[in-house]
């Protein structure tokens, strides 16, 4: 099972959600996500949301069309996206891919990749994408990238205060067993030179971001 999000973030920075296939995945929509979701004739399967970015007209479409929507006060004390966040996991997909969670307001943005590292998605591949870049959180092991025509440049972020022994294979400008620390612009702008690589470390998280230029 593979479950794909859509967040009420700026629809600007989506991209082409059309071209993510329909075919054993399960749409959740996140507050306005949801009327994003519909007016592209795109039904999601759950919503969820306090909805206070909706207009009454967009609320009435919502809650006819939707089948099950989960709708909470505005004071409480998780965001929109991680109750989504929390249902996903407890369906055990093997993927879960965020859309519409950049752009717009940093203390958003900060808090939405900060939960890439909730434990309860650790062994599930979660992705936030946008129009012109795709995060993801990583663990130590090694781990296999593939060339991909949309995103030039693929950069490594340490997220804890060390990443021990980076290795990185198959790229442009490789490492082996380098020791990464906070605040390193070491690991940007790296890119692949073959159709796969690797990369592999011991201990600590990082953050693999793959993006492209603005054309």
């Amino acid at each position: 099972m593979k479950i794909s999000i859509l967040a009420g973030g700026p629809t600007p920075y989506l991209p082409p959600l059309v071209d993510v296939p329909m075919d054993g995945h399960i749409w959740v929509g996140v507050d306005r996500g949801v009327f994003t979701l519909l007016e592209k004739g795109m039904e999601p399967h759950v919503a969820f949301g306090d909805f206070d970015s909706v207009s009454p007209r967009e609320w009435q479409l919502i809650s006819s069309r939707v089948e099950e929507v989960n709708r909470y006060r505005p004071e409480k004390d998780e965001t929109d996206l991680e109750l989504a966040l929390n249902w996903a996991a407890e369906q055990e997909p093997e993927e879960i891919t965020i859309y519409g969670a950049t752009g717009g307001r940093l203390d958003h943005f900060m808090g939405n990749v900060q939960l890439l590292l909730k434990d309860d998605l650790k062994g599930i591949s979660v992705r936030l994408v946008d129009s012109l870049n795709e995060m993801s959180i990583k663990r130590p092991g090694e781990h296999e990238v593939e060339m991909n025509p949309r995103y030039t440049y693929i950069s490594f972020v340490p997220i804890s205060p060390i990443v021990k022994g980076l290795t990185l294979s198959g790229f442009k400008y490789p490492l082996t067993n380098r020791n990464i620390y906070w605040g390193s612009t070491l690991c940007i702008s790296n890119e692949l030179i073959q159709s796969h690589g690797t990369f592999s470390f011991s201990d600590g998280i990082i953050m693999v971001i793959r993006s492209n230029d603005a054309s």
